[in-house]
């Protein structure tokens, strides 16, 4: 088992940690600040000593990491090493991110899917499309934005969570469960859900958003694609 650094402090971009395993191009350590790919948004990038780390995933075992590192590199159990983050890109995840809960609260409807990149990141609306407008959603978003509202986490039960169904906001992706505990993200008066990604503190810290496009991807499948704005 790994302790997750990142679930208590995204902001932490670096760490030591001890090599618990190592298996075909993954090590496994037993602390990490990187997150691995899930929810939708991809998991980090960075280094493993003087190693590249070039993805992070989940591996079998709950709350254990896969940090897969460049081919040759000379890794062995029992090690010390520093592990660093790519953080310019983790940011803009976490950037982006946020956004995404506050297009939930823009957009009135089941939330169908999403995902995120470096540069752009979407939702997918269960909505008739007329009823999508660039324009009124861009000025909901950097209302919101501007408002600089603090984003905070918080725990609660697996039984809680089968409680309050409404907790769970995307229909295609599950919150992590069996751990006895789920993590929700809060952002006060807009939106509160069960939510294991990485996020900034502030609203105002995500930066002017734009709508880069919506379209049809579906019957049940609208997508808005939100951009950071210049």
């Amino acid at each position: 088992m790994t302790e997750l650094l990142f679930r208590d402090d995204p902001y932490l971009a670096a760490c030591e940690a001890r090599v618990l395993a190592v298996r075909e191009g993954a090590v496994e350590l037993d602390r990490t600040v990187f997150y691995p790919q899930g929810g939708g948004q991809p998991g980090d990038s960075g280094r493993l000593a003087e190693w590249r780390v070039l993805d992070a995933r989940k591996g079998e075992a709950p709350d254990s990491v896969l940090h897969i590192v460049e081919p040759g590199a000379q890794i062995e159990p029992g090690m010390v090493l520093p592990l660093s983050i790519d953080w310019e890109r983790r940011h803009r995840h976490m950037r982006f991110h946020t956004a995404l809960h506050l297009l939930c609260a823009v957009v009135k409807a089941p939330v169908t899917g999403g995902r995120m990149a470096e540069d752009k990141a979407h939702l997918d609306f269960d909505i008739d499309m007329e009823k999508l407008s660039r324009e009124e959603i861009e000025a909901g978003l950097n209302a919101l934005v501007e408002a600089g509202i603090e984003a905070r986490s918080r725990w609660i039960s697996d039984a809680e969570l089968e409680a309050r169904p409404d907790l769970v906001r995307t229909m295609s992706v599950a919150p992590p469960r069996g751990e006895g505990r789920v993590r929700l993200l809060e952002i006060p008066g807009v939106d509160l859900q069960a939510c294991g990604g990485t996020h900034v503190g502030n609203t105002a810290e995500i930066g002017r958003l734009a709508v880069a496009r919506i379209r049809s991807e579906g019957k049940r499948n609208k997508r808005v694609t939100l951009v950071l704005a210049p």
